[in-house]
């Protein structure tokens, strides 16, 4: 899409405009990563839940203007836990998806997870045993469906702002619903949703 606008843009000759395009994107990804950076790190410290002040929340446009397409490297915050939402609840709907932003969002400092969004994600690769399949499933990362794709942004941009209520009851594990895995019964079950069942950890 930036390409065919750069190409309207010489196409119809208008300089400013195509240096406005040319521009304007890479600084709203830039602020937006800059911006989810600083909220990951207050999730991650446990503090008081409530959402970002508007002079640090992630804003619907610098959001989509992180990872446009789907095919960029899964390397900072918002891609991270896009693409997580993306793949988890691929078939799923708007509750399924914003369950699956909870529970990264969760893990963000829990004891035994990492307190960066990217770090929660690819838990788990240097053993190949990943705690989200599809960072380790020998599949292309790269997204398919670039609407849904832009749902799945909106929804981690809400999440990264602290701007979700919590669907999963404060869970930290969850599994498809049409599988019952051994681990299940080590932990409280909190919430379902049509897609998955989670739960947390006894205790917290």
């Amino acid at each position: 899409m930036r390409v065919i606008s750069l190409m309207l843009c010489l196409l119809t000759a208008l300089g400013g405009a195509c240096r406005a395009i040319a521009e304007d994107r890479p600084a709203a990804a830039t602020v937006a990563v800059d911006k989810a950076e600083v909220l990951e790190q207050k999730v991650a410290a446990k503090e008081t839940p409530k959402p970002a002040p508007t002079s640090e929340a992630i804003t619907p446009a610098e959001v989509q203007a992180v990872d446009p397409v789907g095919k960029e490297s899964v390397d900072d915050a918002i891609t991270c836990l896009s693409r997580t939402i993306y793949w988890e609840a691929k078939g799923g709907g708007p509750a399924d998806m914003e369950a699956v932003a909870d529970v990264v969002v969760n893990r963000l400092g829990h004891e035994g997870f990492s307190d960066t969004v990217c770090g929660v994600v690819k838990q788990g690769a240097e053993k190949k045993a990943c705690q989200f399949s599809w960072w380790c499933d020998g599949r292309s990362d790269q997204v398919q469906e670039e609407d849904r794709y832009s749902v799945a942004k909106e929804i981690a941009r809400k999440a990264l702002n602290q701007q979700l209520k919590d669907s999963t009851g404060g869970a930290v594990f969850f599994h498809d619903r049409h599988v019952t895995p051994g681990w299940g019964k080590a932990y409280i079950r909190t919430a379902e949703t049509d897609k998955f069942i989670f739960y947390k950890v006894k205790g917290d």
